[in-house]
């Protein structure tokens, strides 16, 4: 989910700041063009005031001396103006030949951008809004402004600008607005990832612990300290209900435990008094056999519910076990009954003592082992075999157990381990169908597991997995 929320977090920050960082880029080269623009239109309207009484057409027209003055030092100003900022300027008439301009020849062309600038002033408006110069583009400002006399455009002063540092200064602040942007893009990541983790906290510890109920440590429960508030009540009845629950399993599990103990008494007496019983029956008497076999498979189904109830009940005493040990010890312990069903029962895994160590508790794995292995006994057919296999891996611990009997179908892998399922293949198989799930009972408790894998041709293989570490504690 953090995936998801993060990158859609991401992607709206961005969108923000490059929604505003665009139009600011515009206003900030629009504010540095008619800074550069307003100088030009005041030196302009200097250039124009010194035209304003310059009557002079051109060489030919004979002038006065004070005419003649004021042309002199209006090409004087302007060119110390061109050599002084690089700037081209110049006085035009309305046929666009020269009363004075900088440099010497210069003239406003017939078409182009200058030649736009020069129209508009002659027909009585002042350049005051050019087109924006972006730092792409390398072409000058062309700045125009009117000369006015007795209400008539009598001439324009021009003015044609270089932009580069015009330019420069534009990418200069456009540098530093990117900057800013990444700047501020790098807090809205950290404010994003803060945010969706403290959101997403609660989340993953819901997961976790629903993980953990769903495979039976019911005492596991959701701190509801961080978080929204919506979360954080999510995370409060979240805890109700799993009280809840773990009440109805427990007194469940003390009715089972309670009946089972109860029943036990009664159904030794019963079992007492049918031996009495078939000691007064002729020889042979079948019915007094099904009787006693009835009864003794009735106590074994309330041994088997007293162990489970027990397994579901009972803590783990969890701590550093050698596995390979303790399964080679406990696959010995079942030779002989293999020996007695003609099955061969071979152990692989690693000799040394200490060589697979994983975090279990002893007496719950030997249980569960022993569970397990009673199974691939009883279903292995003679002759064949079961073995044993211990996998020590990064994370986990297994303990491998492939028989060589009819195997399962997909059908009934999703069963199997179910209190009291039977395969209905199987029904003349001694058992009460809780062997696996006393296992599974078992394992769970110290966050192990059990799973189950058919095998080819024919067959079943049980993994019975237990942890490298220390299982971490939640809640």
């Amino acid at each position: 989910m953090r995936t998801r929320l993060l990158p859609l977090l991401l992607v709206l920050m961005a969108g923000v700041l490059l929604a505003l960082g665009f139009p600011l880029a515009a206003s900030q080269a629009a504010a540095q063009q008619q800074r550069v623009v307003v100088d030009r239109i005041d030196d302009t309207t200097r250039f124009a005031a010194l035209a304003q009484f310059v009557t002079a057409r051109g060489e030919g027209t004979p002038i006065d001396s004070a005419d003649a003055e004021r042309l002199h030092t209006l090409r004087t100003e302007l060119d110390r103006y061109q050599q002084l900022y690089g700037i081209k300027a110049g006085v035009f008439y309305r046929d666009r030949t020269a009363m004075a301009a900088a440099p010497a020849g210069w003239r406003v062309p017939a078409r182009g951008e200058l030649y736009d600038a020069y129209y508009s002033a002659l027909l009585g408006r002042r350049a005051h809004d050019p087109e924006q110069i972006w730092p792409w583009q390398r072409r000058d400002l062309a700045i125009a402004s009117p000369i006015v006399r007795d209400g008539d455009v009598v001439a324009v002063v021009v003015t044609e600008s270089p932009t580069g540092a015009l330019r420069s200064r534009i990418l200069h602040g456009w540098l530093l607005l990117a900057a800013g942007e990444l700047a501020a893009m790098a807090i809205a990541v950290l404010f994003a990832v803060r945010l969706t983790a403290w959101v997403l906290l609660p989340v993953a510890t819901l997961d976790r612990v629903t993980h953990d109920i769903a495979t039976g440590r019911m005492t596991s429960r959701v701190r509801a300290w961080s978080g929204p508030p919506e979360l954080r009540r999510l995370a409060k009845s979240f805890n109700e209900m799993a009280d809840n629950v773990e009440a109805v399993l427990e007194q469940q599990r003390a009715f089972v435990a309670d009946a089972s103990h109860q029943l036990r008494n009664p159904l030794s007496a019963l079992l007492l008094r049918i031996e009495l019983l078939g000691l007064e029956l002729p020889e042979g008497h079948t019915e007094a056999e099904s009787v006693k076999e009835e009864g003794h498979r009735l106590a074994q189904v309330l041994d088997d519910l007293l162990g489970l109830a027990v397994a579901e009940r009972s803590g783990s005493h969890l701590a550093v076990t050698d596995i390979a040990c303790l399964t080679r010890i406990r696959t010995q312990a079942w030779e002989a009954t293999a020996r007695r069903a003609d099955v061969c029962l071979l152990f692989e895994g690693p000799d040394d003592d200490g060589a697979v160590r994983g975090w279990a508790d002893k007496v719950a794995l030997s249980s569960a082992l022993d569970a397990v292995l009673d199974n691939a006994i009883k279903f292995t057919p003679a002759g064949e075999s079961v073995v044993v296999r211990v996998e020590g891996g990064p994370d986990q611990v297994a303990v491998r157990v492939a028989d060589s009997g009819p195997g399962l179908t997909d059908d009934e892998l999703d069963r199997i381990g179910d209190r009291f399922w039977r395969s209905a293949r199987h029904q003349n198989v001694h058992g009460s169908g809780l062997g696996l799930s006393i296992a599974r009972a078992l394992l769970s408790q110290g966050g192990g597991a059990i799973t189950y894998a058919k095998r080819d041709p024919h067959g079943l293989e049980v993994v019975l997995s237990v942890p490298r570490t220390a299982p971490v504690p939640t809640g």
